[in-house]
């Protein structure tokens, strides 16, 4: 006879199941509780949310110490006010010389002549230049910026650069040297001074405190970069490269330097007084200043390299922002358009430039101006309440052959939205279209770049 209710073997089974299940709810559902968790919609999505970004650094927590000499100051002193005053109004500069300058220094930064130096070589006086800013004991200063009364900054670059590193960790920032042989000379991993170095506070105090027992042990070094980099190493720290910071251990023409700048902020510019204008038929002060038109509109995307291409009309179409625009005839591959054309001279006198080795990659610059790109250089800048708007004008140096394309091309406009290098991701090359020509004048119009977009010539 059936009994009622008798339980299987495996009805008893699922019975288990059953309150396992609800037993394991019933803890999750009061651990919640007694931790206050959030609901599972609102936990997902605080996680998925990315975690605010830190205040941008500020001009003023940044002092900027420039080493010159009373000899060199007076014929330099044009390039400090254009960088110092009328771009950033900066309060944190000071100027470090060897003696008193016996004529007027209006409109520039305070000058310091530290005490006791002038028995030491130029080396030691200007490594000493770390000790000396120290001494100075201005206060909310995250960074100390070093350079040369010839190094040109630009300042709001270069405090983005900053911005991406912590202020309370060591850290040594620059750049080496354009010239390989330059490199081996001296050390590859080393900041050069005049392209300009940064060092954060805390490093900077704990390099002020050993610096003049460290100096002594390398007095047979050459420059003052040299030295401070030596004692650098002794005390364990490398040096973090930012390609931005420019040596410019080269001679002569800029303009396959500038025209095809690496992909990163330009923070600095030297030896000014080595290199023809970079805009022509000006002098050199003028060339700068026309630059920092457009510096003072966009600095983020002073010099960075565009690059679209026409294929109607088979052109290949490369813009330097604030600089300069090149068309070349044909599909040029982009590898090629973003190597720098031998324009400039090695930086020792009487080496052979073809046998010179720079640290990025080069192309010929053909002798024959008809063989080289067509060439605008910028004009006139003008910002609205939308974007910017740069136009270049054509520069040609004789009566050439181009093709039906260009041949009455005179000027190019190219629009763009300002640029703002985020310190939370890498940087990406922007895209750009070209949209129409009319009257002799290409539009350009420069936008980022679609996720998987191509920089290439289609067809």
């Amino acid at each position: 006879m059936a009994v009622p209710f008798a339980t299987t073997p495996s009805r008893m089974k699922d019975c288990i199941l059953l309150l396992s299940a609800l037993l394991s709810v019933s803890l999750l559902y009061f651990q919640h509780l007694r931790l206050n968790l959030r609901p599972p919609t609102t936990f997902l999505s605080a996680v998925e949310s990315p975690s605010p970004l830190p205040p941008p650094l500020s001009l003023d927590r940044v002092l900027f110490s420039v080493a010159a000499s009373s000899s060199s100051l007076r014929s330099r002193a044009t390039y400090i006010r254009l960088w110092h005053g009328p771009i950033s109004h900066l309060n944190t500069t000071f100027l470090f010389l060897d003696r008193p300058p016996s004529y007027p220094t209006p409109s520039l930064p305070p000058i310091i002549v530290p005490p006791n130096t002038s028995s030491l070589s130029p080396g030691h006086r200007i490594a000493r230049v770390v000790k000396d800013a120290l001494a100075l004991n201005v206060p909310g200063i995250y960074w100390y910026v070093f350079g040369d009364d010839d190094t040109l900054f630009f300042t709001e670059n270069l405090v983005r650069i900053l911005s991406k590193y912590d202020n309370n960790k060591w850290y040594y920032i620059g750049c080496n040297s354009e010239s390989y042989e330059q490199n081996e000379k001296f050390y590859f991993d080393m900041a050069f001074g005049g392209g300009g170095y940064a060092i954060s506070a805390p490093l900077a105090r704990v390099l002020a405190r050993v610096l003049d027992s460290c100096l002594d042990r390398y007095r047979h070094l050459y420059g003052s970069d040299a030295r401070i980099f030596a004692c650098l190493a002794e005390l364990g720290v490398r040096l973090t490269v930012e390609p931005g910071f420019h040596q410019v251990d080269v001679r002569g023409n800029l303009f396959g330097l500038l025209s095809a700048h690496q992909l990163s902020l330009a923070a600095s510019l030297h030896h000014i007084d080595a290199v023809d204008p970079i805009f022509p038929g000006v002098s050199r002060i003028h060339a700068l200043e026309h630059l920092f038109n457009a510096v003072r509109v966009n600095p983020a995307r002073i010099f960075q390299q565009t690059v679209c291409y026409d294929h109607t009309n088979s052109l290949t179409v490369s813009v330097s922002w604030g600089f300069a625009v090149q068309v070349f005839e044909g599909n040029q591959f982009l590898p090629e358009v973003l190597s720098l054309q031998r324009t400039f001279r090695p930086w020792k006198r009487g080496r052979d430039v073809a046998s010179s080795r720079y640290m990025f990659n080069t192309r010929e610059y053909p002798s024959d101006p008809c063989k080289r790109p067509l060439v605008f250089f910028m004009h006139t800048v003008v910002a609205d309440t939308t974007g910017v708007w740069t136009n270049y004008t054509r520069h040609s140096a004789r009566n050439c052959s181009r093709t039906k394309a260009i041949e009455k091309l005179k000027a190019v406009s190219v629009y763009s939205l300002n640029l703002d290098f985020g310190i939370e991701q890498a940087p990406r090359r922007q895209c750009c279209d070209i949209s129409s020509v009319s009257d002799g004048t290409m539009t350009i119009q420069i936008r980022k770049c679609g996720i998987y977009e191509l920089i290439a010539m289609r067809g």
